[in-house]
């Protein structure tokens, strides 16, 4: 049994909380102005006063904010992590966050005595509510081999990439394929639908092809059934975009695929669609084209 300090219970870290109680770890985590999820309480998970106290009582930190800034403050602002650290704590962040600055926060952990792993995950709330995420670390050998335990409860395929940063760049990769992922099936199903055919069925003989995808068909059934709350917000999914265009911009890439999606993303923030799921991007298209799929 390991003392864990869970910080950051959303949408996807509530899950992947319950399954390290259902494991028989000790959980706590810091107490916010709603009261903890009923749940979690329920199995024993604490509440502390601040992310430093998290740390004074854990022999593991994991982290599951937002944004880059997020974690910056959780670890290092006032009364942070770092300030209850103590020798040899794990601190595995799981949030998306920028490469480069995760090698800087993993410099910082070191030299107060930590171990830092970079650990973003894939797989939505579905993934997370079923310990079925795609979990990509970046990790000294010996962090990888402590952090693995705990992440194969949540988790069902994890890779370690490389070094501190590359778990993120590899989740960097992941949202750029499935934000062009998302557009294409938005583009092939509206296509389908404008031109009379069954979309349920385009999509169901889609599925036994070249095209199939897992966001064919969990995105898609989104699309055709018009259910659009968050599995994964729209405006999350551009944070991880800008992460990778200004990357792209420091790499002297271009990326017009992922620029183009992220204009879309924002067509649908601009109409209040930020917190919707990402699928909704298909939305972005029906209003350019003033059609809206068909609901089957």
């Amino acid at each position: 049994m390991k003392k864990i300090g869970f910080i950051g219970l959303g949408i996807m870290g509530r899950p992947m909380a319950g399954h390290l109680l259902d494991a028989g770890h000790e959980l706590v985590t810091v107490k916010r102005d709603k009261p903890l999820v009923s749940e979690l309480a329920d199995m024993g998970m604490r509440e502390l006063d601040s992310p430093a106290a998290v740390a004074e009582a854990s022999e593991v930190i994991i982290t599951m904010v937002p944004d880059t800034s997020d974690v910056e403050q959780v670890l290092f602002g006032e009364q942070g992590v770092i300030e209850g650290l103590q020798p040899g704590t794990l601190v595995i962040d799981m949030s998306s966050i920028a490469p480069l600055v995760t090698q800087q926060f993993s410099k910082r952990i070191h030299e107060a005595g930590g171990v830092y792993v970079d650990a973003p995950v894939s797989g939505g709330e579905g993934g997370a509510i079923n310990a079925a995420l795609t979990i990509m670390v970046g990790a000294t050998e010996e962090g990888f081999a402590r952090a693995k335990p705990l992440l194969e409860i949540m988790g069902k395929t994890i890779t370690h990439i490389g070094g501190h940063g590359d778990g993120q760049t590899c989740k960097v990769a992941n949202q750029i394929v499935v934000a062009l992922t998302i557009e294409a099936v938005s583009e092939g199903l509206l296509f389908a639908s404008r031109a009379g055919a069954d979309v349920a069925k385009v999509r169901e003989s889609l599925l036994g092809g070249l095209a199939q995808s897992k966001i064919l068909d969990v995105h898609g059934e989104r699309m055709i059934q018009r259910t659009f709350d968050p599995g994964f917000k729209i405006r999350l999914h551009q944070k991880d975009l800008n992460l990778a265009l200004e990357g792209a911009r420091s790499l002297n890439l271009a990326l017009p695929g992922t620029a183009n999606v992220q204009q879309l993303f924002q067509a649908c923030a601009a109409h209040d669609g930020g917190d919707w799921d990402h699928a909704g991007l298909v939305r972005a298209l029906e209003t350019l084209s003033n059609y809206e799929i068909a609901k089957q």
